[in-house]
């Protein structure tokens, strides 16, 4: 059985890592144009004794989805 501070210790490297994957995303939509103003970890899934952090890309203008799925759209043919 884990201690509480084991559990505390693996709660704390969840959030870190899902605060490391909104970092990633970010860098990486900034890298091709796209902004997502709400991009963040969903607070919510952060509560309680063991969380379990969700990403959360939030919501966009019609033409930040537009950017994003041209860009998706692309690379999808670049690899086929």
């Amino acid at each position: 059985m884990k201690t509480a501070t084991e559990r505390h210790e693996e709660a704390v490297g969840r959030v870190r890592a899902a605060e490391d994957a909104v970092a990633r995303l970010r860098s990486g939509f900034t890298g091709v144009g796209v902004k997502l103003p709400s991009l963040r970890i969903d607070p919510v899934s952060c509560a309680g004794n063991e969380p379990a952090p969700l990403v959360d890309l939030g919501r966009c203008s019609i033409e930040t989805a537009l950017r994003l799925s041209a860009l998706l759209e692309a690379k999808a043919a670049h690899d086929s």
